[in-house]
């Protein structure tokens, strides 16, 4: 039985990530990073989703968005 995904904010997604909120809120603008749910007007998102994103965007700059 798979246990369900991990869902946060986008400030919990960005303390998690090291970045800015204003990152994650660029990466969801640029489409690289999509949210899970939302929770009234706060968007949630995976947390894995927010790693694969952090990730792609260090591996082409070397350094956050």
């Amino acid at each position: 039985m798979s246990a369900e995904p991990t869902l946060v904010t986008g400030a919990t997604a960005a303390k998690e990530a090291g970045v800015a909120p204003a990152t994650v809120r660029k990466w969801v603008q640029l489409g690289r990073l999509t949210a899970a749910g939302r929770q009234g007007r706060t968007h949630l998102f995976r947390l894995e989703d927010v790693f694969a994103a952090e990730r792609a965007a260090r591996g082409r700059s070397g350094r956050p968005d």
